[in-house]
């Protein structure tokens, strides 16, 4: 979902992008990551296991990706001077806060996915001093399963429907990642941490209003309800907003308000 987006972006921009999926480079691989990162100035991670429930009873394979993935990334990259660009997740918070997280906020993961992804970003930087660790959260596309369309379709099939309010977070387009993306790039950003997730704040049952409201549907539709009435395997984060205090530091302007960017981003990701 958010690699398509990229290579689009790089590519309208006017770069050079050559692109690769699982199918073709395996980042478990540390020969075949040396091999596929020659010849390029930037390399932008965004392989990873994302199935957070299912990383819960196997975070070796969770590690396998997200860390030893990363680290045969960023020694590739060291090894022939190329910027290492890595995607993390808001999931390396503890997700208790009650004000956005900072860049360099400390890390605290309670689920295997964050505690993964966490790794990832430490043996990065062991390995590398040129690496941009990309932080976003609460995803949508128009290239894969995402939050808006499972609303806009689960209201098709229901009367009503039960979305929980008591955790909070920032929707953000794989769009305007990509976007951000290419502008730390542009702007020779230096090495650390950066949060791409739209600003604003807002409730999964509140997106879930703002989901209906673009596909026509009534909102009154989409009911409140609380976390215990959906118990996973992995602990979600109750908080999961995050600063941009980085961005703004280094000159790029972080990703507007949420919803202004679900507006635009609507017609596409939920006609798919």
């Amino acid at each position: 979902m958010l690699g398509t987006d990229v290579v689009r972006t790089l590519l309208d921009a006017g770069h050079r992008a050559g692109a690769v999926d699982r199918d073709d480079l395996d980042v478990r691989d540390a020969d075949a990551c040396a091999a596929a990162v020659r010849g390029y100035d930037v390399v932008l991670n965004c392989a990873a296991w994302t199935a957070v429930d299912d990383a819960e009873s196997d975070e070796g394979g969770a590690f396998a990706v997200n860390a030893v993935g990363t680290v045969n990334l960023a020694r590739a990259c060291a090894a022939t001077d190329a910027r290492l660009v890595t995607i993390s997740t808001d999931y390396v918070f503890d997700g208790t806060a009650t004000a956005p997280y900072a860049e360099d906020a400390p890390l605290a993961p309670r689920s295997a996915y964050g505690r993964t992804k966490a790794a990832g970003e430490w043996a990065a930087r062991a390995e590398h001093d040129d690496v941009l660790v990309v932080r976003t959260a609460w995803l949508y596309g128009a290239h894969g399963g995402c939050f808006p369309r499972t609303i806009a379709r689960a209201l098709t099939q229901r009367d009503t429907l039960d979305v929980v309010a008591d955790q909070i977070g920032q929707p953000t387009w794989t769009v305007d990642v990509a976007a951000l993306v290419l502008a730390l790039i542009e702007a020779k950003a230096p090495a650390g941490s950066y949060h791409a997730t739209s600003s604003g704040q807002v409730s999964w049952h509140g997106f879930a209003r703002a989901v209906a409201e673009e596909a026509g549907i009534d909102p009154d539709r989409v009911h409140e309800t609380t976390s215990e009435a959906f118990v996973r395997p992995a602990p979600r984060p109750a908080y999961s907003v995050l600063g941009h205090d980085a961005l703004r530091a280094v000159g790029v302007e972080p990703i507007g308000d949420w919803r202004e960017r679900f507006a635009v981003a609507a017609p596409s990701v939920l006609a798919v």
